[in-house]
């Protein structure tokens, strides 16, 4: 009970502090957290983070070293190993006549739990090692104000509470904070309450006494792990790391990670194999117990038969696989922040992207400043109108701001701010599609300044400024406009409109409901040029069966513009407008042939995705944007990249370094080949096994002696093993790697009915040769019959990686790598010298003569032309093979 109580105390939220923190009126607000309004000192800052330490969230536990190895041993294929050992001490050690305790089969076995182990902990230590390597170069940043220091960005880490923080549009909460002020502030709560609306913030206090209803529900109080949708605002950070109420809830589920699609698939295919274990072993059991008559000899050989049907390499070859592609991913600046996330990219066969900086440079310029009636801007007039309102905002300045005060800053006319005061501001929204500020000059002259996309703009306008003079905006009017945009669109450049209203009566707190009755006084042409190797990427990644399809918010001859240029079909383009009035079964229609979505709001995106996935696609979705964040969440595989907003990166499973479709390409073919090579695994541990099932079921039948000792059947298997172990640095054909793997296990079945008895036809020629040609009829031959077949054995299990590993001819058309081929060949050259060896001798193998050489040779060459012409019926009749 007390260990229960102190688990929930642990667990449980600080509420009452939150209230506190709420209810604390603004005057006093500083006072209260122990801070100033130029924000903490240099060594306050020091002294909070040694009580608080970093402002981080546990995700998972770091795991300790020992707990690691310990957990190694935890799969249901040691379980069952660590139950043959037990039995094998009880009979061997225990229930042995004094004298002839046998420890070999304890040993042997032992040895392979403990090798399998080990394998699968190095692997899982590399795995969580190059993780956390891998996330550190992915940060988080937060605008900070401190004393002494000038303001700016730090790592969320270093957040102490007290700390005085910014947020714009696109910003991570991050910690929790109290709003102190706030302009139009629309959080984003739904990774804590699931509700997709944001919610306003603002920083009145609540009064001391408040102390009812849900604290998510307190007006001026933001959470860690929400985001600011739009507006801005200035908050006093009162709660950091686990005590955040984002940390209460990671805490009480860090490790519980659900289980996806391909850890399913990996789970049936260890329970399959260890159901046929379960039906199988008791089979062979009976039958050599009846047929021998030694039913002890007959158990021991049985249980030996399990642990040869037992894929003990199975994790440690999936966690080797995955750790490894995550590794060789980075190095091809793609960051993988799940390890499973892997396989979902590999399977991608839609992406759908934004267009800016992915299709484009990323590198925005403004082209033209224009005058409402279409002439150049020479005066510089809507420049200035224009830097005003980009250099005053305190939102998120987008790429088309950076390009307005880098073009100013070119003309050197920054000192133009010099002469104006920031009044106030109406924040960008991607509803309104604008942002407004007001401005007052040295002689007292207020504006209101509105830039945003055209359409917008002209919904807020009456007036257009035309040759000097303010005129009604006439239907005329707003057709020339769009003209003049068209024209610039069909260029490639986006355009933004430009209107202003003066000699404002109101003083402050302006609000959206002052953007009307606005005069237009021209337009900002900028241009983000095509990436040179965005063709060329979007024709490899059709060529490996991923389609391309563009969602943007821009203006639909933009987008086609740049789509047209890239090399994307731009005959079946959509826009949100159309999507919006269409019903469900047009717009499944649409999202299937469609290439080219334009103007769409950001849950638009979200429901494109949704009708991809209704159709059995993989989508994957790259974005870097705070309205790319629902769709990225929602996609199978969000992708994102280092320069993205904190939102974005957050929402992503895979993180670019460099935003470009070349590396998401490298990206795709690693994710494939990683799932190629576990693929392999499965289905030559899966074929291997059946077919070995009826290779013994056989000889106990016919046999008057064991086909195999126990101990052979352990060494066989503990070889073989071993020459596992280098799949993951195996390569795929390109063939494979052409187009989206997916996980499948009901083909997993037919495969195993296909393959897996060729393995049993060769073993049953193989008694027959033993039988006939070298008189293996009676105990006293036993020991050549069970080498003979200990050496064909292990060696057709061997080769058979080479035969599964490819739909190719094996060494003609198709080779391994270096180190599956030095591997495998090292492992047969050791099974053929164990008959011959002193240990061989000791574990009662008997050399074999040189006549059966001929025979295996031959054994071996018939069992690969099968398996060869067997694959390519197979292949012709399911149409595939991994």
């Amino acid at each position: 009970m007390w260990k229960k109580k102190k688990r929930k105390e642990q667990f449980a939220f600080n509420a009452e502090k939150v209230f506190l923190a709420a209810g604390q009126p603004l005057e006093s607000v500083f006072n209260y957290f122990r801070t100033t309004q130029l924000g903490l000192t240099e060594n306050e800052v020091e002294k909070r983070q040694s009580l608080f330490g970093k402002n981080e969230v546990v995700h998972e536990k770091r795991k300790r070293p020992l707990i690691m190895f310990a957990k190694a041993f935890i799969n249901p294929f040691v379980g069952v190993l660590t139950a043959l050992v037990a039995i094998s001490f009880v009979m061997d050690v225990l229930m042995a006549v004094p004298g002839n305790q046998d420890w070999t089969s304890i040993i042997i076995v032992t040895t392979m739990i403990v090798l399998s182990a080990i394998l699968r902990f190095t692997q899982e230590w590399k795995a969580s090692r190059s993780s956390e390597a891998l996330q550190k170069m992915v940060t988080n940043t937060c605008y900070v104000k401190r004393t002494g220091i000038p303001e700016g960005e730090i790592r969320i880490e270093e957040l102490v509470p007290g700390d005085i923080v910014m947020l714009a549009a696109g910003d991570m909460i991050p910690a929790d904070i109290r709003i102190i002020e706030a302009k139009d502030l629309f959080v984003s709560q739904s990774t804590l309450t699931g509700e997709s609306d944001a919610v306003e913030k603002t920083p009145k206090g609540m009064g001391k006494k408040y102390h009812k209803g849900s604290v998510v529900e307190l007006d001026n109080i933001c959470y860690m792990g929400s985001n600011v949708v739009s507006g801005s605002a200035k908050g006093i950070v009162f709660e950091t790391g686990n005590n955040t109420y984002l940390g209460t809830i990671a805490k009480s589920i860090a490790g519980h990670r659900a289980a996806t699609a391909f850890d399913k698939g990996i789970t049936k295919v260890s329970l399959l194999l260890i159901r046929f274990m379960l039906i199988m072993v008791p089979i062979v059991f009976l039958v050599n117990g009846i047929t021998k008559g030694d039913w002890m000899e007959a158990f021991i050989f049985a249980i030996s038969v399990a642990v040869g049907l037992t894929p003990e390499m199975l994790p440690m070859i999936v966690t080797a696989n995955l750790s490894k592609g995550a590794l060789n991913m980075s190095r091809k600046k793609t960051i993988v922040k799940d390890l499973n996330a892997i396989q979902n990219f590999g399977a991608m066969n839609i992406l759908c992207t934004d267009k800016t900086g992915t299709l484009t440079q990323d590198h925005i310029v403004l082209e033209r400043h224009v005058n409402a009636d279409g002439t150049e801007d020479k005066e510089n007039r809507i420049l200035r109108h224009a830097y005003f309102n980009s250099y005053f905002q305190t939102g998120l300045k987008n790429l088309m701001d950076r390009a307005v005060l880098s073009h100013v800053k070119e003309l050197n006319l920054e000192s133009l701010s010099n002469v104006y005061r920031k009044v106030d501001e109406i924040p960008f929204d991607f509803t309104r599609r604008r942002m407004s500020v007001v401005v007052e000059d040295n002689n007292g002259k207020r504006q209101i300044i509105t830039k945003g996309a055209v359409e917008e703009m002209l919904g807020i306008c009456a007036y257009a400024e035309l040759g000097g003079e303010v005129r009604p905006l006439t239907g005329d009017i707003r057709m020339r406009a769009q003209k003049f945009v068209g024209e610039m669109n069909n260029q490639g450049m986006r355009v933004l409109a430009l209107a202003h209203k003066s000699f404002l009566s109101k003083e402050n707190n302006f609000a959206v409901e002052d953007e009307q009755e606005m005069v237009l006084i021209g337009y900002l042409a900028f241009l983000d040029p095509p990436k040179e190797s965005a063709a060329q990427a979007i024709r490899q990644l059709h060529g490996h069966g991923v389609e391309v399809k563009v969602l943007s918010g821009d203006n639909d001859a933009v987008v086609k513009t740049i789509s047209r240029q890239v090399g994307i079909d731009t005959s079946t383009a959509v826009t949100g407008p159309e999507l919006e009035k269409m019903n469900e079964e047009e717009k499944m229609k649409a999202v299937a042939v469609g290439n080219i979505f334009s103007k769409l709001t950001p849950m638009q995106k979200v429901e494109i995705i949704q009708l991809l996935q209704k159709q059995k696609n993989t989508v994957g979705f790259l974005g870097d944007g705070i309205n790319d964040a629902a769709a990225l969440r929602e996609s199978d595989i969000g992708i994102s990249v280092d320069s993205a907003v904190d939102i974005a990166k957050e929402s992503a499973d895979i993180i670019l370094l460099e935003k470009d479709l070349m590396v998401l390409e490298n990206g795709v073919l690693e994710g494939r080949k990683t799932f190629g090579n576990i693929i392999k695994y499965v289905k030559m541990t899966a074929s291997s096994n059946f077919g070995n099932m009826f290779s013994v079921l056989v000889a106990s039948a016919f046999l008057p002696f064991l086909p195999m000792m126990p101990i052979h059947i352990l060494i066989q298997n503990l070889l073989y093993d071993i020459s596992q172990t280098t799949i993951p640095f195996d390569r795929m054909d390109p063939e494979y790697l052409r187009k989206p793997r997916i996980w499948d296990s009901s083909d997993l079945s037919r495969f195993m009915i296909w393959i897996g008895p060729i393995s049993s036809i060769f073993d049953i020629v193989t008694y027959i040769v033993m039988w006939w040609f070298f008189s293996c009829r009676t105990p006293e031959m036993a020991s050549l019959f069970q080498s003979g077949w200990f050496v064909v054995g292990l060696l057709s299990q061997t080769l058979i990686v080479h035969m599964i590993r490819t739909r190719k001819v094996p060494f003609f058309q198709s080779t391994a790598s270096w180190p599956v081929l030095i591997m495998t060949f090292s492992i047969m050259a050791i099974g053929i010298y164990v008959p011959f060896s002193p240990f061989g001798a000791s574990i009662g193998l008997t050399p074999l003569p040189w006549s059966y050489f001929p025979w295996l040779v031959g054994i071996l060459l018939a069992y690969c032309m099968l398996t060869q012409g067997l694959k390519m019926l197979y292949i012709r009749a399911f149409k595939r093979w991994l």
